[in-house]
């Protein structure tokens, strides 16, 4: 009958086998920098988000891009792909959407934050609207860069100074710190301005905030689409996707002629198809 240690030796050698060189290879990887799960982590390859959906991940970029681009409502996206001989249900698109709209939205944020932050921000405009959710009053905060790009959204229930104080942190804490910021005359932009040591730059004026101003317009009519909301969380949700969506197919077609706006459009829509593809 082997020892004990005879037994020990043996696990050992068989553990640092060639067939397990993969697991030795992370086991050297967390000893030598001491970060444990996260060493791990970023050794493992990453793992497709379409992998327990039988349906082809082409199908459900679709399916997502146009319940949230477009003013549509769960069951015309269910019948303007059953006119495609894609048969699927409401309820799926809802899942869908709630599944991976905020996955999708946070690759094309990243992408586009690092964009952003690799030049100088020039100037901000902020600009808040009033949102109904079950007959209750919430605030909608959104900061649109001086090219029309929707950096952040952000919903509260006052318009404090606090509420502008924890918008104007979350938003330079991710896409830096611009040079002038445009507001209305809201004095809770001045306080909290006046808080983070800002108050110099600030802009005030009559049709200066239109950038801001009109970001707002998708938006609304994708409410009326979706007959309002009626929680919270499940307007924060949806205003940070469709913000993402919206820049990336915002290609102000009005500005730029029709070989460019269709170079644009191509690209736009080869990066949408391109989200988590293997």
């Amino acid at each position: 009958m082997p020892s004990l240690r005879a037994v020990a030796e043996g696990r050992r050698s068989k553990c640092c086998s060639p067939t397990s060189s993969a697991s030795s290879d992370i086991v050297r990887l967390n000893r030598s920098t001491g970060t444990g799960r996260l060493a791990t982590l970023v050794s493992m390859p990453q793992r497709s988000p379409f992998r327990y959906f039988k349906t082809s991940p082409e199908i459900i970029r679709l399916a997502v891009m146009l319940y949230i681009r477009y003013p549509l409502s769960l069951r015309n996206v269910e019948d303007l792909l059953h006119e495609r001989g894609i048969e699927i249900s409401h309820e799926t698109v809802r899942y869908w959407w709630n599944r991976f709209g905020p996955m999708f939205a946070a690759e094309i944020r990243r992408k586009r934050v690092e964009r952003l932050r690799s030049g100088v921000q020039h100037r901000w405009h902020l600009d808040e609207v009033f949102v109904k959710i079950n007959g209750e009053t919430h605030y909608l905060w959104r900061a649109v860069d001086h090219e029309g790009e929707v950096l952040e959204s952000y919903v509260t229930r006052k318009r404090d100074r606090s509420a502008a104080l924890k918008f104007l942190k979350k938003t330079m804490k991710r896409h830096g710190s611009p040079k002038v910021i445009v507001t209305d005359r809201l004095r809770s932009y001045g306080a909290a301005l006046k808080d983070l040591g800002r108050g110099d730059d600030r802009e005030m004026g009559r049709w200066c905030n239109n950038r801001a101003e009109n970001s707002h317009l998708p938006f609304r009519r994708r409410e009326r689409a979706m007959q309002r909301f009626r929680r919270l969380r499940c307007l924060q949700k949806f205003v940070a996707v469709h913000a993402s969506v919206h820049n990336l197919f915002n290609l102000e077609r009005a500005l730029t002629s029709r070989s460019n706006y269709k170079v644009s459009r191509a690209a736009a829509l080869a990066e949408w198809r391109g989200l988590f593809a293997a």
